[in-house]
C-alpha cells in the first residue's frame, strides 16, 4: 500500500487574517465547511446556464484561436454548475506541483511533480502527490496538461500513468523529456498517450479549453495556460520569468496574457517562489557573459555543474566552450538523456565535434577539457558529489581544476551542497560558486514582474501558488496592494477545495493530499511508524539481545549475549552489557518464583521495557531493543 505523508497535513488549516483587513484572506474550517470571512463583500453573481460537453482531445492548428469571449455572456449560458480547483501538491512547499481542476463530470489535472524528503525522512527518496482524488473521480479524468518539462512538475508521471491512460499534453521538450522518463527502465509504463504541443495551441478536454502560451522560465518550451470552463478562465502562469533576450525563442508573450486579461480572467494561480525578491530577474545571456570570461582565466579542466534541464545554460557553456577551442563531456546519468532530447529537437547549436566521450577525455590536455555535470544542489549520488570524494569510477579532481556552480541552493539543501565546496576546496580544486560570480539566474519572476503579470491578467479571484506558506502570504499582500480585495484572495494548503458557483467563491472542504513516499524502487508500505524506528536508530542506535532458554527447564542457558550499534561509546559498552544481563538474570528467577514460563513472559514485552527504563536510566538515551529468544 502507499504511504502517506505525515508532515504534511491533507487538513485545511485555519489561516490567520491579514492584520490590516477585516476579512482578510479566506480560512478553511477543520471539518471541512465552506469558509467564512466577515466583513465578506459578494461578488455580482451572474446567470449561469448550461454548456454542451466538447471532444475530449480536439486539438486546434498551432496559433489558432477562438474569437475572445465575452466572460458574462459566458457565464449566463453556462447552467448552475460548479468549478472546482483542487491543489494536490504545490501549496505551502517547494515542489511536488499537481493540481485538479474539475466542473461537472470534467476533470483535468496541470502538472504531476515530485517533491523531495525532508530531514524526518530517512531513507525516503521522493515524495509524490496522493492520487486518492483522482481514483474517487477517474470516470471525469479527461486529460494531462504540463507546463514545463522540470522534475517537480513531471517526475511524479509515471505513478499516474500505471493508473490511468489519458492524454499528456506538453509542449515539444516537455513531451520529449516525458517520454524518456516513462520508457526508462522498471517504470512499467507502456504505450502512454502522448501529444506535443506548440505555443498558442488549444485543446479541447471535455468542457475545457486549455491554450498554451509562451513563457520564459529555466528550462525550454515552458508555458502558461489560459483554461477556459463555463464559469469562466482560470489563468494558470506556470513557473515563469520575462526574459526579454532569451537564449531560445522569444520573450514571453505578453500580448497574448493581456489579450486574455481583457477577456475577462475569473481566477489565477501564479507562481509566487520570488515574490520576496524586488526588482526584475536577469536575463540568462548575463551567465553567458560570465562563463566566457572565467573560462579565459581558467588554465586547468573545468568542471561546471547546473541542473541538467536548463538547456539554455548549456547552450553558454558549448558556446563558451567553442569560443576558447575547448571540448565537452558530459557526467552524470540524467545529463546525456535532456542534452539528447534537446539536441534532436535542434535546442542546442553547436559543432559536433565539441562533444566527446568520456572515456576520449586522455587524449586532451587538461586545459583542452570543460565537464558538465549534475550535483549543483549536493545531491549524495550526483556525479559532482561523488568526484569530491574520490567516489566517481574514472574522473577525480585534482589542483588546479575550476569548478563552477551554476545554480543557487534550492532551500533546505544549503548544508549538502557546502558539504560538496569544502571537500572540492580540500582537493585543491578553486571553487567558484553563487555568491562569488554572477554565474546564475533565477528561473521565477521577481516582484516587478509580479506586478506586471497581475496588471495585464486582472483576475477576479487569485490563489497564490509554488511557494512556501511565506511566498504565498506575500504574494497575496502584492496582489492586494494591487487592488485585489482581501476576500477575493485565497491562501490554499494541498487538499484544499476552492470551489465556484453562481458569482460566490469559498473553500468547500479538503481531500487528502499529505503526499506519498516511495522507498527504492516502488511505493512501499513507509508510514510514520517506519520513519519513526529509522529516526530512533539514527539518533539512539540499537541493543539487540539473544537469550537461550532450556525448552525442558525453562531456565537460561550460559549468558545472555548483548550487541550495541550506534549507542554507546566502545568504553562504556562492557559495563553496560553487565548490567543488562543481571536484569535479565533477576527477570528470569522472578518468572520462575511465580511458575510462569520465561518464554513467554519475555514475548509479552515485559523484559524489553525494563531494560529500556535502565539504558535510559544510565545513558540517558532510548535505544531501539530487539530481544530474540532461542528455545532449545
Amino acid at each position: 500500500m502507499p504511504s502517506k505523508q505525515n508532515n504534511q497535513s491533507g487538513q485545511p488549516t485555519h489561516n490567520k487574517s491579514h492584520p490590516s483587513a477585516p476579512a482578510s484572506v479566506a480560512k478553511a474550517s477543520a471539518g471541512g465547511n465552506p469558509s467564512s470571512r466577515r466583513g465578506k463583500s459578494k461578488p455580482n453573481a451572474g446567470n449561469v446556464a448550461s454548456t454542451q460537453s466538447k471532444q475530449t482531445g480536439n486539438r486546434r492548428p498551432s496559433g489558432q484561436r477562438k474569437p475572445a469571449n465575452n466572460p458574462n455572456k459566458q457565464q449566463e449560458s453556462a447552467g448552475n454548475g460548479m468549478l472546482k480547483l483542487i491543489p494536490l501538491g504545490g501549496m505551502r512547499e517547494i515542489g511536488k506541483n499537481m493540481t485538479v481542476i474539475e466542473y461537472g463530470n470534467d476533470m483535468i489535472v496541470v502538472d504531476c511533480g515530485i517533491g523531495f524528503p525532508e530531514e524526518d525522512m530517512p531513507g525516503i527518496d521522493i515524495v509524490i502527490p496522493d492520487f486518492s482524488y483522482l481514483s474517487s473521480n477517474k470516470h471525469k479524468l479527461k486529460a494531462v496538461f504540463l507546463t514545463h518539462g522540470h522534475e517537480d512538475h513531471i517526475g511524479a508521471l509515471p505513478w499516474l500513468c500505471k493508473e490511468y491512460n489519458v492524454p499528456i499534453y506538453g509542449n515539444k521538450l516537455t513531451i520529449e523529456l516525458v517520454r524518456n522518463k516513462l520508457n526508462d527502465r522498471g517504470t512499467g509504463v507502456k504505450n502512454a498517450d502522448l501529444h506535443p504541443i506548440s505555443d498558442g495551441d488549444r485543446i479541447d478536454a471535455g468542457v475545457f479549453n486549455v491554450e498554451f502560451i509562451h513563457t520564459n522560465h529555466s528550462i525550454a518550451d515552458a508555458n502558461a495556460l489560459a483554461i477556459r470552463t463555463p464559469a469562466g478562465i482560470v489563468f494558470h502562469s506556470g513557473d515563469f520569468k520575462i526574459d526579454y533576450t532569451p537564449i531560445h525563442g522569444g520573450p514571453a508573450d505578453l500580448a497574448r496574457i493581456a489579450q486574455i486579461g481583457a477577456e475577462g480572467v475569473l481566477l489565477m494561480i501564479a507562481d509566487s517562489t520570488n515574490v520576496e525578491r524586488s526588482g526584475y530577474t536577469s536575463s540568462e545571456r548575463k551567465v553567458g557573459e560570465t562563463f566566457a570570461d572565467l573560462f579565459a582565466k581558467a588554465e586547468g579542466r573545468i568542471f561546471v555543474a547546473t541542473f541538467s534541464s536548463n538547456i539554455f545554460r548549456l547552450q553558454q557553456i558549448f558556446t563558451a566552450v567553442e569560443m576558447y577551442g575547448r571540448k565537452v563531456a558530459l557526467l552524470g546519468r540524467s545529463m546525456p538523456n535532456v542534452f539528447n532530447a534537446a539536441n534532436s529537437l535542434g535546442y542546442i547549436k553547436m559543432d559536433p565535434d565539441t562533444l566527446i566521450d568520456v572515456n576520449q577525455i586522455d587524449k586532451y590536455d587538461a586545459d583542452e577539457l570543460v565537464f558538465i555535470t549534475t550535483g549543483s544542489q549536493g545531491e549524495p549520488m550526483s556525479a559532482l558529489t561523488r568526484m569530491a570524494f574520490s567516489e566517481h569510477r574514472k574522473i577525480e579532481i585534482i589542483p588546479g581544476d575550476t569548478v563552477i556552480l551554476s545554480s543557487s541552493a534550492i532551500p533546505g539543501n544549503e548544508k549538502p551542497i557546502y558539504r560538496v565546496i569544502n571537500e572540492l576546496f580540500k582537493r585543491g580544486a578553486h571553487v567558484i560558486y553563487e555568491s562569488l560570480s554572477e554565474i546564475h539566474v533565477s528561473g521565477h519572476a521577481y516582484k516587478e514582474e509580479l506586478k506586471l503579470l497581475h496588471q495585464l491578467v486582472k483576475p477576479k479571484y487569485f490563489i497564490p501558488g509554488h511557494g512556501e506558506y511565506r511566498h504565498l502570504y506575500k504574494h497575496a499582500e502584492l496582489a492586494n496592494s494591487m487592488g485585489a480585495p482581501w476576500e477575493n484572495i485565497f491562501l490554499l494548503n494541498n487538499g484544499d477545495i476552492f470551489e465556484y458557483q453562481n458569482g460566490n467563491a469559498r473553500i468547500g472542504g479538503f481531500t487528502n493530499a499529505a503526499g506519498i513516499l516511495i522507498d527504492g524502487s516502488g511505493m512501499g508500505d513507509v508510514d510514520s511508524l517506519v520513519l519513526r524506528d529509522r529516526l530512533l536508530l539514527a539518533d539512539d542506535g540499537i541493543v539487540a539481545v539473544f537469550i537461550a532458554i532450556d525448552s525442558k527447564t525453562g531456565e537460561i542457558i550460559g549468558q545472555p549475549d548483548l550487541q550495541a550499534k550506534g549507542f554507546i561509546y566502545e568504553s562504556e559498552v562492557e559495563k553496560t552489557i553487565v548490567e543488562c544481563r543481571r536484569k535479565i538474570n533477576q527477570f528470569a528467577a522472578k518468572a520462575a518464583s511465580g511458575n510462569k514460563p520465561l518464554a513467554a513472559m519475555i514475548s509479552s514485552g515485559a523484559l524489553r521495557d525494563q531494560l529500556r527504563d535502565l539504558l535510559f536510566e544510565r545513558t540517558r538515551r532510548r535505544p531501539m531493543i530487539l530481544v530474540s529468544v532461542i528455545e532449545i
